[in-house]
């Protein structure tokens, strides 16, 4: 019992170099973006000090987060050794990390990330908060609560071909030439992929004991952005990353002569 518990540090300590060192590319990250924010400014002929700038909260964080990077590989170091390390690069280049990578387990860890890095680094900045906030949750939903293992891979396939017509639709000329007479084309888009997405899964899932967690997942994932979206921004007035198409719509409602 002792030997295998040692065995599971040892391995914990070999992983912990990849997770310090993944750390702390992110602190050092945090921090460069930081020093690109002014340390010092005027505004309205006041001249603002250093201490309340926006930049000292991410480099607190980022210099945190660097430091412990860096504490978490001398720990994992000490306790493994060089050999350790080079244990671990023989353990990459063999077929056992080939085939750990192709597990279900991991294919998730896949999905998790890429729709992470699709909600923040491709919707929040570009499309209307609660489009993106409908999908986010949705892709979650049908990856997990309500989906399947042999699934997954072409789900996350749909994913990557979904997100590539939109970051090639947004980075070209195509969407400013589109929106000069049909605004908000790019909302549009997305508005097509969602429902083209929940007719897909639906015929997938619709003769299958799965359907309560489908209609269960449409309606948290439609409801949760809408009531939280509103609160934010009719009730404590915080505007959204992104206004477009549906906030365009709210506003309309909202601020309507008919209420007054």
């Amino acid at each position: 019992m002792i030997y295998t518990d040692m065995i599971e540090i040892e391995k914990l300590r070999k992983a912990d170099i990849f997770s310090g060192t993944a750390i702390f590319c992110l602190g050092v990250f945090a921090v460069y973006q930081a020093f690109q924010m002014p340390m010092k400014d005027s505004y309205a002929g006041v001249q603002n000090v250093w201490y309340v700038s926006p930049a000292l909260f991410p480099l607190l964080i980022g210099s945190t987060l660097a430091l412990l990077g860096l504490m978490l590989i001398r720990t994992a170091l000490k306790e493994v050794g060089v050999q350790g390390v080079k244990a671990v690069f023989g353990y990459l280049s063999s077929t056992a990390f080939a085939d750990f990578l192709k597990q279900p387990v991991t294919i998730r860890f896949y999905g998790i990330v890429l729709n992470l890095f699709i909600f923040v680094f491709l919707l929040i900045p570009n499309i209307d908060f609660f489009l993106a906030a409908i999908l986010f949750l949705l892709l979650f939903f049908f990856m997990f609560y309500c989906g399947f293992d042999e699934r997954l891979v072409g789900l996350i396939s749909k994913i990557i071909g979904g997100t590539f017509i939109l970051a090639l639709y947004l980075i070209s000329d195509l969407a400013d030439k589109v929106d000069t007479f049909a605004y908000f084309s790019a909302d549009i888009l997305v508005i097509a992929y969602i429902f083209l997405l929940i007719w897909h899964y639906y015929q997938l899932v619709k003769e299958s004991e799965l359907i309560p967690k489908f209609k269960l997942s449409l309606l948290i994932g439609f409801l949760a952005p809408f009531t939280i979206g509103i609160i934010f921004k009719y009730f404590l007035l915080v505007p959204m990353p992104h206004e477009g198409l549906v906030v365009s719509l709210l506003d309309a409602i909202w601020y309507a002569e008919i209420w007054s």
